[in-house]
């Protein structure tokens, strides 16, 4: 008799994920005349955002066939990629990075605790000695954060409104992704210690 699993632990919660992102991004790139998506590279975002988000899935498959793998997707993994990408759209869509003063702030750390801590179940959920995880996740953690703002700036900085204020932000964005790994990896090793030996 198989087990019975909830919505959040089948493939249909990554998919909801992922096709909300998608919308929300299409109409940001295609429906004209709304300001609060101008300037803000979203015809990069509607191509990199749904590779991205789908990245770690495909090399979950391929890894698990090369392999002869016969363990269940870690679906609730693969949402929390994917989650940032929509929790950012969802901001842009709602007009939050320009009326909510913090909003960007809290996005790279709560972002970065989901981000990380679904890679951190994909790639090292049995990593010992278990400490290491803390290590892993907020190293991998700080080098994400690090490429999130190279393309940042190379989208829609450099040649854009917010040169003046973006090294600044930069470091902040960058400190605030590394503390957001930094609770991620916390927060395996907790799972893990609950999980007991393996």
């Amino acid at each position: 008799m198989s087990e019975r699993r909830g919505f959040w632990d089948t493939p249909w919660f990554p998919a909801a994920v992922l096709v909300l992102t998608v919308a929300q991004l299409a109409v940001a790139e295609w429906v004209p005349g709304i300001e609060r998506f101008a300037d803000k590279a979203f015809g990069a975002r509607l191509l990199a955002y749904p590779l991205l988000m789908l990245l770690t899935p495909a090399i979950w498959w391929l890894v698990r066939r090369r392999r002869g793998g016969t363990e269940r997707p870690p679906y609730v993994a693969f949402a929390l990629v994917m989650l940032p990408f929509l929790i950012d759209v969802t901001g842009n869509s709602l007009d939050l990075y320009d009326t909510v003063l913090w909003w960007d702030d809290f996005n790279h750390f709560v972002n970065w605790v989901l981000l990380c801590l679904g890679l951190a179940l994909v790639v090292a959920p049995r990593l010992r000695p278990a400490w290491e995880l803390v290590t892993l996740v907020t190293g991998l953690g700080c080098v994400l954060a690090l490429g999130w703002e190279l393309g940042e700036w190379w989208t829609f900085i450099r040649h854009g409104t917010e040169i003046e204020t973006a090294y600044e932000d930069t470091l902040l964005d960058m400190a605030l992704g590394t503390l957001g790994a930094l609770v991620a990896g916390f927060v395996m090793l907790w799972l893990d210690r609950r999980r007991g030996p393996a």
